[in-house]
């Protein structure tokens, strides 16, 4: 199926989110389309999708003209849609989601599971999806959901299909699996289009490369063209795709974590005896294969879950027993990993988000009465120093892209003195240019002499940021080491496996 993308414009008042966009999508075809934070290619795809109505241009499929009111065109016409914040139910089996919203019966109306299941087995054996139809969605790891959705639409049978920003919420093996399952719904016919902002994936896995900046097609490339070309094409300007950063002038010991253990609400030791010191003026990475107790560690750091055992000192102080709200107020600053559940409020504007855990201070608000004026007047600084992309310091934050969340996020935390930052998977989601500014303001914060302590399921950004690096594996820490340990030995360690002698715990 050829499909083709004619003077596609979408206007949102006076904000053009995309303009006069030209596209062509060839069968059999793995087409990236690359672009920063609110360049509007998600914009671009929900019009593909039915989600939103074009203001101009025209969608041709076969040669023939199209137009979709609802989703429901769009899979009739062969177009699936994977989205970055998936579309299925917890409580639902593998099965039961796929037939969701086009169910079939057998008599008296009893739903067809078995019918269901086999096709999801096919389904799954003819692309090498490895999914268990019967499995409870909830048990599922992150990157086995997304084959479900990928499963959804192909039982549609979707001759193109959209992946929007697949690989954000995805462990690098599940990345690397995702581009296999990519390869080879190429090889059996299906086209992809492939939405991004990583260079590196788009030239693993592109045919054509297609950049987006600001609503507009500004190139295509092959996936021979070099990170450094993409990234300038990206952002309009010569982007550094290395941390630059003098060495750490360290300090005392900040933060000091002792024997903590933390025990999961089903009664499993998720965080096993851990220990471990974080100092003035340098950056210490905790690495690991998502799943090994960073989340509940980081957690047990703010405050947000209490440990069962062992301390957690700030500047000697005992914090073991301090809330979420404590922590902010004792120094601590903290990027969530999951910035959508833990990091903003989506219906609350700009403005009030990058207030979030400041409100309370006098610069904000006096006798009990928000000083709207100063708020505003902080949002305005907020957005003009971090680049958030946004109509105005009133939208609600659920409007942003997801990058621009996380800007707003990071702009709130750097906006007030630290003693210690915990960043997790801080530029989750995030473009090339933003990524480059994000590391940046780490370095900067680090360099003020604060303890910053990042956790990235990211091996590079584990390397460029970090002044020493923690292994997590299966709850502990497995080693301390430098980073200028070869990243196979580090790999070692995160699999579990022993490395030399010299890469034990200092």
């Amino acid at each position: 199926m050829k499909l083709e993308i004619r003077g596609l414009t979408k206007r949102f008042g006076s904000f053009t989110a995309n303009d006069g966009i030209d596209l062509t999508i060839e069968p059999g075809e793995i087409h990236c389309l690359l672009g920063e934070n609110g360049a509007g290619k998600s914009t671009l795809m929900n019009m593909l999708y039915g989600l939103l109505d074009p203001t101009e241009g025209e969608i041709v499929v076969d040669g023939v003209p199209v137009s979709f009111s609802s989703p429901g065109d769009a899979i009739e016409a062969g177009i699936g849609m994977v989205h970055q914040h998936f579309m299925l139910v917890p409580v639902f089996t593998v099965a039961e989601n796929v037939m969701l919203g086009r169910e079939q019966t057998r008599g008296l109306g009893v739903l067809n599971r078995r019918k269901a299941s086999h096709l999801v087995r096919e389904l799954s054996e003819r692309f090498h999806l490895a999914v268990d139809p019967d499995a409870m969605v909830e048990d599922l790891p992150v990157g086995v959901q997304q084959r479900v959705e990928i499963i959804k639409a192909l039982s549609n049978d979707a001759k193109v299909l959209i992946l929007d920003e697949p690989t954000a919420v995805l462990t690098p093996q599940e990345i690397d699996e995702l581009m296999e399952i990519m390869r080879e719904l190429k090889a059996q016919g299906t086209s992809i289009i492939f939405i991004t902002h990583k260079l590196r994936e788009v030239r693993a896995v592109g045919d054509r490369i297609s950049v987006i900046r600001r609503g507009k097609v500004v190139g295509t490339a092959a996936p021979t063209a070099s990170e450094a070309e993409l990234a300038e094409m990206m952002v309009g300007r010569e982007v550094s795709l290395r941390v630059t950063k003098e060495a750490a002038s360290v300090g005392k010991p900040v933060l000091e974590v002792r024997d903590v253990t933390v025990i999961d609400p089903r009664g499993h030791q998720v965080v096993k005896n851990v220990s471990f010191e974080a100092r003035a003026g340098e950056v210490l990475g905790i690495a690991g294969v998502q799943g090994n107790g960073q989340t509940e560690l980081i957690k047990s750091l703010l405050g947000l879950v209490r440990p069962d055992a062992g301390q957690i000192l700030l500047e000697g102080r005992d914090i073991s027993r301090h809330g979420p709200r404590q922590s902010l107020e004792d120094g601590i600053g903290y990027i969530p990993e999951d910035r959508s559940h833990d990091g903003y409020v989506g219906g609350f504007s700009v403005r009030e988000n990058l207030i979030l855990d400041l409100y309370r201070h006098e610069e904000f608000s006096r006798g009990g009465a928000l000083r709207l004026d100063e708020i505003r007047a902080n949002a305005e600084a907020r957005i003009a120093e971090f680049d958030i992309r946004t109509e105005s310091a009133s939208t609600p934050v659920s409007a942003l892209s997801g990058g621009n969340q996380q800007k707003v996020v990071v702009a709130r935390e750097f906006s007030r003195p630290l003693k210690v930052l915990i960043a997790s998977q801080p530029t989750r989601g995030v473009d090339v240019g933003s990524i480059e500014f994000i590391h940046k303001r780490i370095v900067s914060e680090r360099d003020k002499g604060t303890a910053v302590i990042i956790v990235s399921t990211e091996l590079d950004e584990v390397y460029a940021l970090s002044d020493r690096i923690a292994v997590m594996y299966d709850g502990r820490i497995v080693a301390t080491v430098d980073p200028d340990l070869p990243r196979e030995d580090i790999g070692l360690l995160m699999a579990g496996a022993t490395t030399d002698e010299e890469s034990t715990a200092r």
